[in-house]
């Protein structure tokens, strides 16, 4: 029963592992180790000195087996990996920033990377002036921090997904989506660090998005005049430059010029500084295209000397740095020169820097045109790789549904079958039990019927002993041997009732039977009885009458009575269950006659009697070679 019970509960237990979905790849340890990784390298700030050391840290990490077998980890390492390359101004950002999203893509959940990994995708993209795959990455980081305000993303993260989103949707003409994402810019403004340069951007950028929604001043001056107060609380902190910008934007929707060629002015005099430090093509086309503002300007006011030397200045700029001028820029100086010509009376001229404008804008088109395709193309193959991938999810989902069903049958049915298999074991057990009954009842009544079948043997022996005292005139003896007898035969009477009896009764009735047989011989022989020591014989309990009938043959049938010189030794011992019983008699005195084995009816019975007990139960003969025979009994007995 203890073996059934014992595969059953591991039965049960193998049940519940497959009923399981989740499997753990690792250890929660190891789990919780790699994460504390990660998050150690990601709070570590990057510095001119420990740009080399930082990124040995991740890309040791991303050796770790763990690791790489965890796909959310490792597409966080090589997302942190391309961070950190993209901040030092290396090109292997887009190659590990590519990798993190082959990886997490597939996955479900893991809102806060796949925004991190989509704005910073969207940030290669730009670097790369492909402005449409870009934007389809911002917008898809900006949707979900719209969707989600518990992605696990900071107010910073979030603030810098947004205005990158909107920037791109503020290039490609989606002015609503950009004013859309610039306004949850701002509304987590409040929450950015009191000099966080997007703080700054956010009123920026929505004073350009207004403006080019050409909504009325009076919605951009609130922008604007939080704007100038962030600089005169922050005046270290934040460029002036944006400053003007926004002011240029605001006039032009005020149409108010001398405020606008101010502003300009100022604008400009902040980028020929700059210019004087270092050379980028951004520095290089604001300060390209301020030139041709102030021209206009000028234009505006009828001032064609000033006018000309902005155009002039454009001229030198665009000499000097050909290949940094955008194609839109040049359209728009061709326009300043234009207008230049005309104001100066150069008809001709004009109209040949019209033709030529028209030439430009075609060539921009075709090139934008090609471009665009370009980028559709390799929008449309995103979008059917998205496409793919949510259906591939659908499927897992569709899949994995299925096999928890077909586990929940699977466990309803061996939860079915494990009931079944106990109650056949419990029907068998109670049959079991029920027989072994049946045969303990069996064994006792075949216990009863042998030990009726011996008593009558006994009793036929005493008579034959009192017939002798009585022929041979020994009243007294017989009289006290008649005495002697009844005490036995009443005790054998009680105890012939009972199915067990105490060890102390049962040694009690073995010596009044060997006090009768004594006074039978004429005291021909000696006994002695050793009982256990310290045990409580009370408390043994065996069946009646076993030992009795092995002693009465080792007094016929192994001691010598006319020498009057026999000894019969009884041993008890008891070893756990077991009662050890010795008996052993002196043996016959005359060596020349051969004993034959003597097969006494009380002898067969005990026999029979002794196998009924069990397996534990036994009898051993052993012969003396200097005489005697030893008897030992192993009785299984119960306390």
């Amino acid at each position: 029963m203890r073996y059934l019970l014992r595969s059953i509960f591991f039965l049960l237990l193998i049940l519940h592992i497959v009923a399981c979905d989740k499997k753990p790849t690792f250890s929660s340890r190891d789990h919780d180790a790699v994460l504390a990784q990660i998050k150690e390298l990601e709070d570590i700030r990057l510095t001119p000195t420990n740009g080399d050391s930082l990124k040995r840290a991740w890309r040791q990490l991303g050796e770790n087996p763990n690791v790489k077998n965890d796909t959310v980890f490792f597409a966080k390492v090589k997302y942190n990996t391309a961070r950190l390359y993209a901040m030092l101004q290396q090109d292997s950002a887009g190659f590990f920033v590519e990798q993190a999203l082959e990886l997490i893509e597939p996955t479900a959940g893991n809102l806060k990377y796949k925004a991190l990994i989509y704005n910073g995708i969207g940030n290669i993209r730009s670097a790369e002036a492909k402005e449409r795959e870009a934007g389809y990455y911002y917008n898809k980081a900006a949707a979900i921090v719209l969707s989600d305000s518990t992605a696990g993303l900071s107010a910073e993260a979030k603030s810098a997904i947004l205005l990158s989103a909107a920037q791109n949707n503020l290039s490609s003409f989606q002015y609503n989506l950009a004013e859309k994402m610039n306004r949850a810019a701002l509304n987590l403004s409040d929450s950015l660090p009191k000099e966080h340069i997007n703080r700054q951007r956010a009123f920026v950028q929505m004073i350009y998005t207004l403006n080019s929604l050409q909504r009325p001043a009076k919605e951009i001056a609130p922008y604007l005049h939080k704007l100038e107060q962030l600089h005169r609380l922050f005046p270290d902190k934040y460029n002036i430059s944006f400053l003007y910008d926004s002011k240029i934007q605001y006039f032009e929707t005020t149409q108010q010029q001398d405020s606008l060629l101010h502003y300009q002015l100022l604008k400009i005099e902040i980028d020929e500084r700059l210019s004087n430090i270092k050379e980028s093509s951004v520095l290089m086309n604001n300060l390209f295209v301020n030139y041709c503002n102030v021209a206009v300007i000028y234009v505006l006011f009828k001032k064609p000397v000033q006018a000309a030397q902005y155009i002039t200045k454009a001229k030198h700029l665009r000499k000097q740095f050909t290949k940094l001028i955008f194609p839109h820029n040049e359209i728009l100086f061709q326009k300043s020169l234009a207008e230049l010509y005309r104001l100066q009376g150069k008809k001709e001229e004009a109209i040949a820097v019209l033709d030529n404008i028209v030439q430009l804008q075609k060539n921009v088109y075709h090139s934008e045109n090609t471009q665009a395709i370009a980028e559709m193309n390799a929008l449309y193959q995103l979008q059917a790789k998205d496409q793919s991938i949510r259906t591939l999810n659908e499927s897992i989902k569709i899949n994995k549904l299925q096999l928890q069903q077909n586990r929940l049958w699977l466990v309803i049915s061996s939860l079915g079958l494990i009931l079944l298999i106990i109650i056949l074991f419990f029907l068998y057990y109670s049959f079991r039990q029920r027989r072994l009954s049946q045969e303990k009842e069996k064994v006792l009544l075949q216990q009863q019927l042998l030990r009726t079948q011996m008593e009558p043997h006994f009793i036929f022996n005493t008579l034959a002993a009192v017939q002798s005292f009585v022929r041979l005139d020994k009243k007294e003896s017989a009289i006290k041997y008649l005495n002697r007898f009844s005490r036995l035969l009443r005790s054998n009477l009680e105890l012939s009732r009972e199915n067990l009896v105490p060890l102390n009764e049962e040694i009690e009735t073995l010596e009044n039977y060997l006090t009768l047989q004594q006074m039978r011989f004429e005291d021909a022989f000696t006994y002695h009885i050793t009982q256990p020591d310290e045990q409580d014989l009370s408390a043994i309990m065996l069946p009646p009458m076993l030992i009795q009938p092995y002693v009465e043959n080792a007094l016929l049938h192994g001691i010598d009575l006319e020498t009057c010189k026999g000894n019969i030794d009884i041993h008890f011992q008891l070893d756990g269950d077991i009662l050890s019983v010795d008996i052993l008699d002196s043996g016959k005195s005359e060596p020349n006659i051969q004993e034959t084995p003597h097969r006494s009816l009380s002898g067969t019975i005990s026999h029979e009697r002794m196998q009924l007990l069990g397996r534990k139960a036994s009898i051993k003969i052993t012969k003396n070679p200097e005489g005697g025979t030893l008897v030992k009994l192993q009785i299984p007995v119960t306390s």
